[in-house]
């Protein structure tokens, strides 16, 4: 038997590891959380105990998702324990292995867990009334996340496996939408509305319109509707410039006489001068607001001009200058419309983030840049109709205002498709995207 451990950021990185490295048979004997992320120990030719049955199990994948909604279910009921009166119990998962200790395989069916009735908590001496011990707390989530990410890895690949096996048109029509980039949940949502078509050709074209239709633009372009603009988002999306665009853009067809530049950036080096070279060029004011200063008084004397833009410091998420920020947005005096700017160049992980940081000022929709650059646009499509972020302009190069257009749906898919990954995807891919789709609400492949 060989044994071996595995070091990554986190656990689906770390499954990577194992199967790369010892391949779809390897057994995971054990896991725990390390400093920068998690330790997976896996065994290849793992001596399974004399007791487990050996006989095909046709229904693993039914037993399989009957555990995790048991993981979420227990997840929700320590949550609320934890909130009702800051004790736990781990009575709660009596038969829940926290521990991998045997590989999820067809030959191997899992037991049916059982559930002890929690105990009732003793009362609790007065020295220890200020709750449970956190990383107790913390300790017990992480197990149960991890198992929760084992589980979803074993069930993609199970699914994705399933699906090859008894529908290889589908299975084809998903691998494509892979290369485009697109998530698992929207693949799985747009081959539902084909089911019908058979013809490959025929299908992939019908998916195609369905997934034009999906994209949400504006009836009637932001900036001929005028108002306060407001461009939000992480460092390095390209407000500052998507900015200068739209000014140059409305000058050119208006005037400068009916548009102001607003720079809430007081924090990146070289942002207001910036801005300050843009207002001499147009010819239009510019006002800085500071931090702590009322943005609804910076904004009075702005308010006969048909369109004032502002420009937004990006900041990490955990800063408190990005709460106050966002929260001045959100002014009732202010009433801007408030456009998560967006890299098509950014990965899944960083556009995820992005839109639940700055989400709290309520977006009126989505700006998509640097679409010269990027390498996929499913990622960022994904995103936009998954939140129902409506798309309101997209830039594809540095020329002001030139590269600056307002959205087209069939276009945008059709060069998403030209972009696409030219190799097929891999085995492990096609088995992240189906665990992809067991995160959402309704989980049905195939």
């Amino acid at each position: 038997m060989q044994v071996k451990r595995f070091f990554a950021a986190d656990m689906r990185q770390a499954m990577k590891l194992v199967r790369d490295e010892l391949g779809a048979d390897a057994a995971i004997i054990g896991n725990r959380r390390i400093a920068g992320g998690v330790e997976l120990t896996a065994a290849l030719d793992y001596k399974l105990s004399a007791l487990a049955p050996r006989v095909p199990n046709m229904e693993l994948e039914d037993e399989l998702r009957k555990t995790q909604s048991r993981i979420v279910t227990a997840q929700a009921e320590l949550s609320l324990r934890g909130e009702a009166d800051g004790n736990t119990n781990r009575q709660l998962f009596t038969g829940l292995p926290l521990t991998a200790g045997l590989p999820l395989t067809a030959a191997e069916p899992l037991s049916e867990p059982t559930y002890a009735a929690p105990a009732r908590p003793a009362p609790a001496p007065a020295q220890a009334s200020g709750g449970v011990d956190p990383r107790a707390l913390d300790s017990m989530r992480f197990e149960l996340n991890s198992l929760r990410e084992l589980m979803e890895v074993q069930l993609g690949t199970l699914a994705w496996n399933q699906l090859q096996g008894s529908r290889p048109a589908q299975a084809n029509l998903y691998r494509r939408l892979q290369r485009i980039g697109l998530s698992g949940p929207l693949s799985r949502d747009l081959l539902a509305m084909i089911t019908d078509i058979e013809e490959p050709r025929q299908a992939w074209r019908m998916l195609l319109a369905h997934l034009a239709r999906m994209i949400a633009v504006p009836e009637v372009e932001p900036l001929e509707e005028g108002g306060v603009i407001a461009m939000v988002g992480p460092a390095g999306m390209g407000k500052t410039t998507t900015l200068a665009k739209l000014a140059a853009r409305y000058v050119l067809k208006y005037g400068a006489q009916n548009v102001a530049l607003v720079s809430m950036d007081s924090f990146r080096i070289g942002a207001q001068e910036q801005l300050k070279t843009l207002g001499r060029i147009l010819n239009v004011p510019v006002t800085h607001v500071d931090p702590g200063q009322s943005l609804v008084q910076a904004l009075d004397p702005l308010l006969r001009k048909r369109v004032v833009l502002i420009d937004t410091a990006g900041l990490q998420a955990s800063d408190p200058a990005l709460r106050m920020q966002l929260e001045s947005l959100a002014g009732r005096g202010i009433r801007s419309k408030n456009y998560l700017v967006l890299a098509t160049t950014s990965q899944k992980q960083v556009l995820t983030a992005a839109y639940h940081s700055y989400k709290r000022c309520g977006l009126a929709g989505c700006i998509l840049t640097k679409l010269d650059e990027t390498a996929s646009l499913g990622e960022v499509l994904s995103l936009a109709i998954s939140h129902e972020l409506p798309v309101a302009y997209l830039t594809d190069g540095p020329r002001i205002p030139d590269d600056l257009h307002l959205p087209r749906r069939h276009q945008l898919v059709s060069r998403a498709v030209s972009v696409q990954m030219q190799e097929e995807p891999s085995e492990e891919a096609m088995a992240d995207m189906f665990a992809d789709i067991y995160h959402s609400p309704t989980k049905q492949v195939g």
